[in-house]
């Protein structure tokens, strides 16, 4: 199994910043994309930010020249830097994974792990 660990939500005001972090643990045989997830009150849960195993970047149209997504390979580890943000930034956010794990019969297959959420909320 692959467990994944928010850390770095909070409540910040409107234009500030803040930086998740999403480390994961367990039997990690390899982990592919890593991303970021949001879902505000009463809204579905969208794609924020996707970071692949080889750096390569995708970001919601909403949040383009604000986030910043990156990943330390080495420490199985994804980050969300956020700048200028605004109450509509306000969600809890969730990390995603795609990985294999190691189970007692080998590698097992490509699964998307989620990691419990960490609240951000953007208000003066």
């Amino acid at each position: 199994q692959v467990q994944l660990v928010e850390s770095g939500g909070g409540l910040v005001q409107p234009g500030g910043s803040l930086r998740l972090s999403c480390a994961a643990s367990g039997s990690i045989f390899s982990i592919n994309d890593m991303g970021w997830f949001r879902q505000a009150p009463g809204k579905q849960r969208e794609l924020v930010a996707v970071i692949t195993s080889s750096a390569s970047t995708t970001y919601a149209d909403s949040v383009k020249g604000r986030f910043t997504i990156s990943r330390d390979n080495g420490k199985n580890t994804v980050y969300l830097r956020m700048a200028s943000l605004t109450p509509e930034d306000t969600a809890v956010y969730y990390c995603n994974a795609q990985a294999e794990a190691l189970t007692s019969r080998g590698v097992g297959p490509l699964y998307d792990y989620w990691g419990q959420g960490t609240q951000v909320t953007v208000s003066s």
